[in-house]
């Protein structure tokens, strides 16, 4: 029996200067004995950027992270051969879509705004296709830094792990808006505005499994927030703010993406600019981090991270080195180490295996 699972990776597809371009979503196979990455299809979609998975898990869908009219577009999987088959898109009443989220009721999937700083809902149909907007929510505001935080900059849409109620990271105002879900109508009712410490920048949000504790990677401050959550408001406490990188040796760090091991145990931060993957170890229940290492994500400005299903191995989509990296992870001590496999793809964004 095969151990290879399936990989789809998203990618930025306009400056690509290939005369024969891979599309803008490739459907892979990893194999893990073999340490190996093999393209066995895909869809042309352009600048696909973020993708996710219906909950059956045989719909993806994938945003087109257009300036001006951003897209969220659907495709069946075929069970047996992994082909997609186009579904159709809807806008997202947005510019530059960065973010998808299928909200845990699988009844609609929401989209994070970049460019225009506000988040869309999208009934998802019995098909898996989708629907026309159910509501738009947007994002008001600025922060201090004027070349970045002039207005609303939504970034990530995540669910709190009880369901009811879906985060809104936003880069642009230095906040995290908490939302409930009308499973009826589709529509975002804000409960809460958390405001971060200004000009922080945060971009993606991980919570602990209790539920009790996030913990945010800030884009602009270079740091990462440990946050106290009370799941009856939504609202959020920040308890620390930690470097991502104490000298970054570039000069400059972004941190990208952030995930947690799945035991709870270790906190994953990419480093753009020091191009590096931080570990943070969580210690007295979620409450803190402490720094366990750091180690090169063996390519350059790592945009996001995903680990593969058994968790022992680590994805780095390297956006300005155009590969996909895959680190080797020690489950004990969290640590990492190369693998020597790097998977050629041209600015890639995103993977997700599925």
């Amino acid at each position: 029996m095969s151990d290879r699972v399936r990989l789809f990776i998203g990618r930025y597809t306009q400056d690509d200067p290939s005369p024969h371009p891979a599309p803008g979503i490739i459907v892979a196979e990893f194999d893990p004995q073999a340490l190996t990455i093999e393209a066995i299809g895909g869809a042309d979609l352009p600048e696909a950027s973020f993708l996710a998975l219906g909950p059956a898990g045989d719909v993806l869908y994938a945003v087109q992270e257009d300036e001006h009219d951003g897209q969220v577009a659907a495709f069946s999987i075929d069970a047996r051969s992994s082909a997609l088959t186009f579904l159709g898109k809807q806008s997202t009443h947005g510019g530059f879509p960065c973010h998808i989220l299928v909200e845990p009721g699988g009844s609609y999937l929401l989209a994070a705004n970049y460019g225009t700083g506000n988040v869309s809902v999208n009934p998802i149909e019995a098909d898996g296709s989708l629907g026309a907007s159910s509501d738009v929510s947007q994002h008001k505001g600025s922060g201090p830094n004027v070349d970045r935080q002039a207005g609303p900059h939504a970034h990530m849409v995540v669910a709190a792990p009880d369901g009811q109620v879906v985060l809104a990271v936003d880069l642009g105002t230095d906040s995290v808006y908490a939302y409930s879900l009308d499973a009826l109508s589709g529509r975002l009712t804000l409960i809460a505005q958390n405001r971060m410490r200004p000009g922080s920048g945060p971009r993606h949000l991980v919570f602990h499994p209790s539920g009790e504790h996030f913990y945010l990677a800030n884009e602009l401050g270079n740091t990462v927030t440990v946050c106290a959550y009370d799941a009856a408001t939504g609202s959020a406490k920040e308890l620390a703010e930690i470097p991502a990188v104490p000298d970054p040796e570039g000069g400059e760090n972004a941190p990208g993406g952030i995930l947690l091991s799945a035991d709870g145990r270790f906190v994953y931060v990419s480093n753009r600019g020091d191009e590096s993957i931080s570990v943070f170890a969580v210690r007295d229940g979620g409450s803190r981090l402490e720094p366990a290492g750091r180690w090169s994500c063996e390519g350059s400005w790592p945009r996001d991270i995903a680990f593969s299903p058994d968790g022992r191995f680590l994805f780095v989509a390297n956006q300005r080195s155009h590969s996909v990296a895959v680190l080797r992870v020690d489950q004990t001590t969290g640590a990492l180490s190369a693998t020597g496999l790097s998977y050629p793809v041209h600015s890639v964004a995103h993977t997700l295996f599925g």
